[in-house]
C-alpha cells in the first residue's frame, strides 16, 4: 500500500485530523490483541471500533450459547431420569434462564471492559470506519492517515435476501436470540451447523417447541456418512428434525391478533410443508464484515465471497501491502485461538517484531459441536483421506451403544471413527458422535499433533470403567485392521 495521501475530494474531509503508525479497525480477539502487541513498540496507535468492546465469544457466541446449554442440561437430567429410579419434572423459569446467561456474559465481558478501560481514551475512537478512495480511514469527524493498516472487522450472521424484511422482529439470530427476556413457546431453527444444532438443542430441552430445518441430509457438516447418520439417529430421540428440506418462503400472518411466523418448504420427498410459530432462528452460517469498509481502496481483492485474496495465513498480510486482515474478518479459520494468534502476529509484525509476527495455525484440524452427544472432527476428513491416492488407511470403529460406562450413565448412544495410515502405523483423522468426544477429540489432536503411532497411543493407560475405553477400543481395531493386506479390507468385517 502507497503511503496515504493528504489531498481528498469534495465528498471528503479537506484536512487529515491524525496521522498514525498503525490504525487497528475492530476491537475483538484480534483487534485487541494487536493494539496490545503494537503499543508495545508504537505510540502513536488507534483502535477503531463500532459497537460492542468485548469479543463475538463473549457477546454473541461460545459463552451465551454454553450458558444456555447448561441450564438446558440440568432440566433434561431432571426430566430424564425415570430410567434411573429418579422421576422429577422440571419447573422452568424461562425469565431466570435467560437472565442468568446475559449476567453471567456481563460477568465475563467485564474483564475485557476492565482492559479496553485502561487504554488511553485518545487511542479509542468509537464509531463506524470507512476506508476512502484515498486510502484515508474516516470515522465520525476524523480523517486519519495510517501507515499500516489491521482489519479486524469480525462477522455477521448470513441472512438470505429478504428474509429480515419479510420475518421482521419474528427473525432471530445468534446475535440476538441471547437478549429475549423469555423462552418462547415455540421456534423455527434453519441451519443445522455447530449454532443452529446446539442452539436447536438447547431450547428443546428447556421446554419450547422447536423445528429444525436444514437443506442437506446433513448435521454439524459431518463428511463421515456413518457419522452423519449415527448423529441424526442420537439428536433425533429428542430433536424434530427435517432434513434435505428447501425453503420456498418466509414471511408473518396475523393469527388472533398476534403476529407469527411461517416457513414455506419442500420435505425431502419433494412435498409441500408448513411450518408456524412465534420465532424463526437463522442460523445459516456467519460472513465477514469487510464488505462496506472500502478495502478496495487500499488495493485488497476480495473473491466473491468477500474473502482476501493473496492472504498470508503466516502472518495475515495482504501481498505486500500494509494491510493485514485477521480473526473472523479473512473468513479463514472463524475461531476464537486463530484470531488470537492473527491478531498478535499483525501487531507484532507493524513493529517490525518478525521474530514474534507468525500465526500459529492448528497443527491439526479439530472441531467441537456441543450438542448432546457431542460430535467432533480431529485432523484429516474422510473424503480428504479417499481423494488422496498414495494414502492406504483403514478405519477403527467402536459404537458407544453398549460401551461400559456410557451405558452406565444413560448417555450409551454414538460412533468413533480413526483413520489411520497403514504406512507410518499414524492417525490421519477421526470423526465421532458420542458422550465425551470433546476429551476424546483432544486425546487424538494431541496424538496426530505429537507424531504417536497406534501402538504409542495404546501403550498409555486407559482407566477403567470410563468412557474413554471407546477409544482404546477403536485404536485397537485399527491396529488389527492394520495387519490386513488392503486389498482386503472391503471384505472384512468390522469386529469392533
Amino acid at each position: 500500500m502507497n503511503k496515504p495521501s493528504d489531498t481528498t475530494t469534495d465528498d471528503t474531509p479537506k484536512e487529515v485530523t491524525r496521522k498514525v503508525s498503525v490504525a487497528i479497525i475492530g476491537a475483538g480477539t484480534a483487534g485487541q490483541n494487536a493494539f496490545r502487541q503494537a503499543s508495545k513498540i508504537k505510540d502513536d496507535v488507534v483502535i477503531i471500533n463500532e459497537g460492542f468492546w468485548t469479543t463475538t465469544c463473549i457477546a454473541v457466541g461460545c459463552m451465551p450459547s454454553k450458558l444456555l446449554i447448561a441450564a438446558a442440561d440440568r432440566a433434561h437430567d431432571a426430566n430424564h431420569s425415570a430410567e434411573f429410579g429418579i422421576h422429577a419434572t422440571a419447573k422452568i423459569d424461562g425469565k431466570r434462564v435467560m437472565e442468568r446467561v446475559r449476567d453471567e456474559r456481563s460477568h465475563f465481558a467485564s474483564y475485557i471492559k476492565k482492559q479496553v478501560d485502561s487504554w488511553p481514551d485518545h487511542k479509542k475512537i468509537d464509531g463506524r470506519a470507512r476506508i476512502n478512495e484515498q486510502g484515508l480511514i474516516e470515522v465520525n469527524d476524523e480523517l486519519i492517515a495510517a501507515e499500516q493498516i489491521i482489519v479486524a472487522t469480525g462477522s455477521s450472521p448470513f441472512i438470505p435476501d429478504g428474509w429480515a424484511e419479510k420475518l421482521g422482529d419474528t427473525m432471530l439470530t445468534s446475535d440476538s436470540v441471547f437478549e429475549l427476556e423469555d423462552l418462547p413457546k415455540t421456534m423455527a431453527v434453519v441451519g443445522a451447523g455447530a449454532i443452529g444444532l446446539e442452539l436447536a438443542q438447547a431450547f428443546t430441552r428447556l421446554g419450547v417447541e422447536v423445528t429444525l430445518l436444514n437443506r442437506a441430509k446433513q448435521v454439524a457438516g459431518l463428511k463421515d456418512d456413518d457419522i452423519n447418520n449415527k448423529a441424526i439417529d442420537c439428536l433425533g430421540h429428542e430433536l424434530t428434525m427435517h432434513l434435505g428440506s428447501e425453503i420456498t418462503d418466509v414471511g408473518t400472518t396475523a393469527d388472533g391478533g398476534n403476529k407469527s411466523a411461517f416457513i414455506e418448504y419442500e420435505d425431502s420427498a419433494g412435498e409441500s410443508q408448513q411450518w408456524q410459530g412465534e420465532y424463526v432462528l437463522v442460523a445459516t452460517g456467519r460472513r465477514n464484515n469487510i464488505k462496506q469498509l472500502g478495502v478496495e481502496n487500499l488495493g485488497v481483492e476480495l473473491d466473491d465471497k468477500n474473502r482476501p485474496k493473496n492472504l498470508s495465513k503466516k502472518t495475515g498480510q495482504i501481498g505486500d501491502l500494509n494491510v493485514y486482515i485477521v480473526g473472523d474478518a479473512n473468513a479463514n479459520i472463524p475461531l476464537l485461538h486463530v484470531a488470537s494468534d492473527e491478531g498478535y502476529s499483525a501487531g507484532s509484525m507493524v513493529c517490525e517484531n518478525t521474530e514474534a509476527a507468525y500465526i500459529r495455525p492448528p497443527a491439526t484440524p479439530f472441531s467441537i459441536v456441543f450438542c448432546s452427544p457431542q460430535i467432533v472432527n480431529v485432523g484429516m476428513s474422510l473424503p480428504e483421506i479417499q481423494k488422496d491416492s498414495e494414502l492406504e488407511f483403514v478405519i477403527g470403529s467402536v459404537s458407544f451403544d453398549n460401551q461400559g460406562r456410557s451405558r452406565v450413565m444413560g448417555v450409551n448412544c454414538g460412533l468413533l471413527h480413526i483413520y489411520g495410515c497403514k504406512k507410518t502405523d499414524r492417525i490421519l483423522g477421526a470423526s465421532m458422535v458420542g458422550p465425551d468426544a470433546e476429551y476424546i477429540g483432544h486425546i487424538l489432536a494431541t496424538a496426530i499433533t505429537n507424531d504417536l503411532s497406534i501402538k504409542d497411543m495404546l501403550d498409555t493407560p486407559f482407566y477403567h470403567p470410563t468412557i474413554l475405553e471407546g477409544l482404546r477400543t477403536a485404536l485397537r481395531d485399527v491396529q488389527y485392521k492394520m495387519e490386513i493386506p488392503f486389498q482386503s479390507l472391503d471384505t472384512q468385517k468390522d469386529t469392533s
